[in-house]
Order: structure tokens, then sequence, then C-alpha cells
């Protein structure tokens, strides 16, 4: 090698160790982000994963929390309104320290500006932004804050919420872009749940609809139907009570036929008047009613208290064309969501579906009430054209053979044989008679008449006595004792009215089938000592006059309790039972 006395050029080693580190952490970034996007795809895949709402949401938050090394997470569903929150999950707090926070916020604040603006926010310290209210008693220290909003197809579903950045460190660009990252693909699963959840639904009304088609078809009681409708109701909208009434024939009140769940004891029976409640509302509009809190609602006729613990409520008419058949009344828990649109259109679905079942069942009873019908008139006119005529025939045949007979007794028997064939006659043709008729059960208006007589003692008494009415009133209970029941019912108020001084009347009135009870309660000064039983006495005398009794007592607790009780089913006399034979 040819030597040319020049030095050969060195790299200093200082800066030889320098390109080496940079090197190094280059390195090391790249080797963080692909952990980060690797961890960032594992999280997309895993909200992806569910189908159950609730589940993916909860699944959202976690991942959430791992992918920004956040201490705290929280997803807080945008409820109806727009501006508040329905729904909120939490990430990093204990059962205790919720507990001891308090109810969820309801978006103000920092939370309410990322609803009021649904872009990123990051926050190094959250105490410094103007929107901050602080945090209540017992609520964990937070300083560092990113939030990013959830879109579901173009509108704001959520919003996610990240605080306390592990290391005391603040939130960064590369976390922001990471957690909008995410929300679109939690906005896509949020959508695919909620689309199977909207399609299990409506296999679920579908189901419940024909359940109650198949049954009315197969003619059970009506008790059975509506309770039918109650209980599939409310086990799918998640409520807590259900109740089904039906109009009077004049929709001046209704009736609750039918109530399953908690509290149901509280309005099974009751009567409601149309003009300002919640149930009558819908009978009157024909269409649903929202309430936001029975137990706070004055359109619910109850006591305060009776209804405790129940919050949002909505009642919805079971109608087919303009004829309305009954109101479907659901309550939920206090704290619980509202009904909103996307539950009550498949409920109105439901509902308009049972009603022309019912129609359906009922136009099908016609039907076959008018076949039978024309079999008694067939019947009939086979007895009067052929049977009457032959043993009128016969009888004509013995009365000419009768002069012939020179025997007494034999002469005797023949003429018995001619009355028996007269009577045999009368009897076929009152037979024919009844075949004809058309039977329809006696309607005395019983329901009509007691619901008259406890309103028109409502001004007298100061206040609307409460009324619960059961059983089979206007087809199974006689005339007489129908008559006899409202004047008792009558009697017992304006003695309540004149002598009690009380504050609250309760009014029962129950057909179980064997008896039926008349029951006033109040809470008043009873019967002081030396005061006039005559108009009891004539109670009592009404009672009797069926058969009955009248009790009247004085609970331990204040007031008096008058229940008059009469039987229902006589058995028939000697005359009647042959009759019948």
């Amino acid at each position: 090698m040819e030597d040319t006395g020049e030095e050969p050029v060195r790299l200093p080693q200082l800066r030889l160790d320098e390109l080496l580190g940079e090197l190094q952490a280059r390195l090391d970034a790249a080797r963080g982000t692909r952990d980060r996007v690797h961890s960032l795809l594992e999280a997309v895949l895993s909200v992806g994963r569910g189908l159950d709402l609730e589940h993916v949401l909860r699944r959202i938050i976690e991942s959430a929390v791992v992918l920004v090394d956040a201490r705290y997470g929280a997803l807080g569903v945008i409820g109806p309104d727009g501006r508040t929150l329905a729904q909120f999950l939490t990430v990093g707090l204990t059962d205790g320290e919720i507990e001891a926070i308090g109810p969820f916020p309801s978006g103000h604040g920092i939370l309410g500006e990322l609803i009021r603006h649904p872009e990123p926010l990051r926050i190094p310290r959250i105490s410094e932004h103007p929107s901050s209210y602080g945090f209540p008693a017992h609520h964990p220290p937070m300083h560092s804050f990113l939030g990013v909003p959830i879109r579901v197809r173009d509108q704001v579903f959520g919003n996610l919420y990240l605080t306390e950045k592990r290391g005391g460190a603040d939130f960064t660009d590369e976390d922001e872009a990471m957690l909008s990252t995410l929300a679109v693909a939690a906005g896509v699963a949020i959508d695919n749940a909620r689309l199977y959840e909207q399609s299990t639904l409506r296999e679920r009304w579908l189901r419940a609809g024909a359940e109650v088609t198949t049954g009315l078809m197969s003619s059970p009681p009506r008790a059975g139907i509506t309770t039918l409708i109650a209980d599939r109701a409310k086990e799918i909208t998640g409520a807590e009570l259900a109740s089904f009434s039906v109009p009077l024939p004049d929709k001046s009140s209704l009736t609750v036929e039918v109530a399953t769940g908690t509290r149901a004891e509280e309005l099974r029976g009751l009567v409601i008047p149309s003009d300002g409640t919640l149930v009558g509302v819908a009978l009157r509009e024909g269409g649903p009613v929202r309430s936001r809190d029975v137990g706070d609602d004055p359109r619910m006729p109850l006591a305060p208290g009776r209804l405790a613990g129940l919050g949002p409520a909505v009642a919805v008419p079971v109608m087919s064309s303009d004829d309305v058949r009954g109101v479907l009344l659901l309550v939920r828990d206090r704290g619980r969501p509202e009904f909103s649109d996307a539950e009550i259109e498949p409920l109105l679905a439901f509902t308009g579906q049972a009603a022309v079942a019912m129609e359906l069942a009922e136009r099908r009873a016609d039907t076959e009430q008018l076949a039978l019908l024309e079999d008694h008139d067939r019947i009939a006119r086979d007895l009067h054209d052929l049977a009457i005529q032959r043993l009128f025939a016969t009888g004509m045949t013995l009365q000419s053979a009768d002069r012939f007979i020179d025997h007494a007794e034999a002469s005797e028997r023949v003429r018995r044989a001619v009355n028996d064939l007269d009577e045999t006659i009368k009897i076929i043709r009152s037979t024919i008679f009844g075949l004809r008729a058309r039977e329809t059960a006696p309607q005395h208006g019983l329901r009509t008449r007691v619901v008259q007589t406890v309103n028109e003692a409502g001004s007298a008494l100061g206040f609307a006595p409460s009324l619960r009415m059961e059983g089979l009133l206007d087809t199974e209970v006689p005339r007489p004792v129908a008559d006899d029941a409202v004047a008792v019912l009558g009697e017992a108020l304006t003695n309540v009215a004149r002598h009690a001084h009380a504050g609250t009347t309760d009014v029962a009135v129950v057909n179980d089938g064997r008896n039926l009870t008349v029951t006033v309660t109040d809470n008043g000064v009873g019967i002081p000592e030396g005061a006039c039983r005559g108009g009891l006495r004539n109670l009592a005398e009404r009672a009797e006059s069926h058969g009955g009794k009248l009790r009247l007592t004085a609970p331990a607790d204040g007031g008096t309790t008058l229940v008059w009780r009469v039987p229902l089913t006589v058995p028939p006399g000697p005359t009647e039972g042959h009759r019948q034979a």
C-alpha cells in the first residue's frame, strides 16, 4: 500500500454514542408505537365481540382505561332530551366509593361541556377549567382528564371520560388519537348491539302477540287474557308493575281488572275516574301517556306513599280502530330510565294486535252464538211440527176412544193419560219458548250505580272515597240484591258524612262467587254511645231479607268498618226444581 502521508478520518467516540442512543430511542419508540397499535387492535376486537349492549359498554370502558393507562374511566349515555346523562358506567371505583359519592352525575360541569360540544377534550388540570364545579364529598382526587364522544350513525350516543393518567403525567396527543379511534370502533359495536337488541326485542313482542292471539282463539276467561297481556308487557319492558283497566260503558271511570307485580294489591279492583288520571287521559285521547314519577304524580288517584319506590310509567290504550277496550299501565322502579319512543312503538303494536285479536274472538263468539240460536230454532220447529202434533193427535184419539170404554177404572186411566199428554204439551211449548228466546244476562249496571253513588257522596264528605270493585257484579247479582246493595252503600256513606268526621273512606264491593259483600271503612270518630241506630237496623233488615247479615266493627286504630254480606246462591225450591226437571 502506498503511503500518502495523510492521517485517516476518525469519528469522535462521543458522537458515535449519541447516534447509537438516538437509534435505540427510535427503536424503542417504534416498538412502543407497535405495542400501542397492537393494544388498540386488541381493544377494537374486544369491544366488537359482544352483542349484549350492557356488556359491550362495559368492555369499551375497560379497554379505554387500559389503552391510555388511566386510573379511572366512565361512559355516559346521553338521554332522550340530549342534555343529560341517562346512564353512567364506571371503572376504577369500588362499590364502597360509589356508595359514598352518592348519585351518579346527570351531565353538568365538565361532563356537560362534552355533551354541549361533542369534540375531544383534554385538560391537564380539571380544577382549572372554567366549567369545573368541583367534586362531591368522598370523591377520590382527579387531575388530568380526557374525553371523547361516541357517535352511532352521526348521532352522539354518549361520551368516554378518562381521568388520572397513571404516574401523574398528562394525557398526550397520542392518547387522544388512540381514544378517538377506539370511540369509532365503539360506535360500530354499539350499533351492532342495538340492532341485535332491537331484533331480539321485536321477536319477543311477536311471540307475545302470537301467544295472546292463540289464547283468545281458545276461548279462555277474559281475565286470563288480560293477565297474559299485562304479564308479557311487564316482562319485555322490564317494568315492576303492570295493570289492565277496562272502562265502564259510559267511559266515566275505569276498573283495574288485572294488576301484577310490585304493589299490585294497591291497584287491583280500584275504580279510577277518567278525568285527570293517567289511564283516563290515555282512554280519552287514544294514545300513550307518560309519567316521570308515579309516586309524585297527581294523576295517580292513590293516597301518598302507596306507590313509594316506583317511578317512570306509561299508560297505553288497547284499541282497534276507535274502540278502546282497555288501558295497559306499566311502571318501573324509581331511578330507572323513562319509557322512550323506541320502547313505546312496539308496545303500541302489541296492544293493537291484542285489541284486534280480542275483537276477532268476540266476533267468533257472536258467530258461535248465532249458530247455537239457529240450532235452537231448528229444534223448536221440530218439536212444534212433529212432537206436539203427534202428542195432540194421540190425545184426541184417546179422548174419542173414551166413550167406547165401559169399565170405569179403564176410563179413568185414559182420562189421566190425556191430562198427562196435555201437561207434556205445555212443557214442550215452554221449552220451545225458552229455545227461541235469546237469553241475555240481566244487565242491572251495578258497577255504574256504585260509581255514581260514591261520586255523589264525595261532595258531602269533602273528599273522594277510594273504591274497589271485584267479581261479576253486573251479570251475577240479582236485581233485588243490587238495589239493596246500592241503597246500603248510599246510607252508609251518608252516615260517614254526617257523623264520622272522617278524613278517608274506603269502599269495596266484591262478588266472590258465593256472596256479595259491601264494605265501608272510615277513620272517623266511630259510633258514639246512645247514637240512634234506626238506620243501621234498616241496613240489617235489608241483609236479612236476602239471608245475609250486617256486621259493624271498630278497628283498634280508630274509625268504623261496616260489612254488609248477602249470599248469591239460593237452593232451588220444590216448584223450581220440578220446573227444571
